[in-house]
This record gives C-alpha cells, sequence and structure tokens, in this order.
C-alpha cells in the first residue's frame, strides 16, 4: 500500500559563517536580506502566474 504524505515540516538552524557577518555588519546585513526577500517574492510571483496559466 503506497504512503501519502499530506503535509512536510522542515526545520533547519543555520549557523557559523553568517552569524559572524551579522554580528560585525548591520547595516550590509539589512541590505542584503532585503534583496534575499525581493529575489523570493519575484520567484513566487512567477510560479504563480505559471499556475495561473494552466
Amino acid at each position: 500500500m503506497p504512503i501519502e504524505i499530506k503535509e512536510l515540516h522542515i526545520k533547519i538552524n543555520v549557523s557559523g559563517e553568517s552569524e559572524q557577518r551579522q554580528n560585525s555588519g548591520g547595516g550590509e546585513s539589512e541590505s542584503s536580506k532585503e534583496k534575499i526577500i525581493e529575489a523570493c517574492v519575484e520567484q513566487v510571483m512567477d510560479l504563480l502566474s505559471k499556475k495561473e496559466e494552466r
């Protein structure tokens, strides 16, 4: 009998080099966060528009 997974929860902890960057450069990390968020939003909007085309 096949198993169907309806929900998948993934939790990760990122540490190391990124923590050192956050502690040393506050202004730079804010702009990089904004760039990452902007890229993610753009990708999500692209996926939604492709889904609506179907």
